[in-house]
């Protein structure tokens, strides 16, 4: 791998956590993120796969991407 494409990922990594910081309760699938951002199936899939391994993201039940809350109140969650 170039430096060139890590830098890139790690362009497109921050852009995604920063957007979903932004919106709370953001909830994508893979193909809506993939429109959201204009990344193909697989560029995308890899991307967000990556902030699932970090913990940032957790897929729902129902496949849609959402930020992983550490420490949530019960009264939050309503």
């Amino acid at each position: 791998m170039s430096s060139v494409h890590d830098e890139t990922a790690a362009d497109w990594l921050q852009i995604i956590r920063s957007e979903y910081c932004e919106m709370p309760g953001l909830q994508l699938t893979r193909a809506q993120a993939g429109r959201l951002w204009g990344l193909d199936d697989r560029a995308c899939g890899a991307l967000l796969n990556a902030l699932v391994g970090e913990k940032f993201l957790r897929v729902t039940a129902d496949g849609r991407y959402t930020r992983t809350v550490i420490g949530r109140h019960r009264r939050d969650e309503s």
